[in-house]
């Protein structure tokens, strides 16, 4: 039988998207699961009580994004970031979104904090900057530039030793990564599109205004993009390869 899929939810998203289309691992499913056929099951690692698997107990693992912030170095995110460590020391696949993305940065040796740009949010183009596996599929049966969903105001100020740049936002020089041959992270967030994060401009409205950016420009800018769906469920599709079950 084959590995399940582990998908960590790490947080919430803002209660109005929650309440329409599901939580972090209702989104991440329904992007990952048409291209791996086998069980994906949720992990609260929030959860002291909850068990982290071991690298031969699963295909992969995605670790979800979460209003949580890197800087507080919560025991539970000391705890995730060890265990990241050993799966990726064992080739599992791995593949973090927004603040696993950072929990991955600083698991693996780099530096994380806020991002000097400021807070990024809305529909961003990505630009591409490197050839890789995950990316090139994910962007092969599309023809324009990539657009991706980010809300963050973290990221990963500088990279672990050995890492590759994939892409980049105007905001974001390190919007997806590539950790080592089975580790990639995006500071993006392809299980969301132009609804959902109508949702969380409507819900940081007054944060967002406050930090001096025009919200009615940001959403008049969102634009919709098969390609965060379309990564995911490629994937799915690396973690399908896993022979290990």
């Amino acid at each position: 039988m084959k590995l399940p899929l582990s998908i960590w939810i790490t947080g919430k998203p803002v209660r109005s998207a929650e309440k329409v289309r599901g939580n972090f691992f209702s989104m991440i499913k329904a992007g990952v699961a048409p291209g791996f056929p086998g069980p994906l099951v949720e992990l609260d690692v929030q959860d002291a009580g909850a068990r982290l698997p071991l690298p031969n107990e699963v295909s992969g693992v995605v670790i979800s994004g979460s209003p949580a912030r890197i800087l507080d170095a919560d025991d539970w995110m000391l705890r995730v970031e060890a265990s990241l460590k050993e799966l990726n020391a064992a080739r599992v696949p791995i593949l973090g979104i927004c603040f696993g993305h950072q929990l991955l940065g600083r698991a693996l040796g780099g530096t994380v904090g806020v991002n000097p740009k400021g807070r990024e949010i809305g529909c961003m183009p990505l630009e591409r900057l490197a050839s890789d596996p995950l990316i090139d599929a994910a962007q092969s049966t599309f023809t324009d530039a990539p657009s991706v969903v980010m809300t963050h105001l973290d990221s990963v100020l500088e990279v672990p030793p050995g890492t590759q740049v994939l892409a980049q936002t105007n905001l974001e020089k390190n919007a997806a990564l590539r950790f080592s041959e089975n580790c990639w992270g995006v500071q993006f967030h392809p299980e969301m599109d132009s609804e959902i994060i109508g949702y969380y401009l409507k819900e940081r409205e007054k944060q967002i205004v406050e930090e001096g950016l025009d919200v009615d420009k940001i959403r008049q800018r969102r634009r919709e993009s098969a390609f965060g769906k379309a990564l995911l469920a490629e994937f799915g599709r690396i973690c399908a390869k896993d022979t290990r079950g």
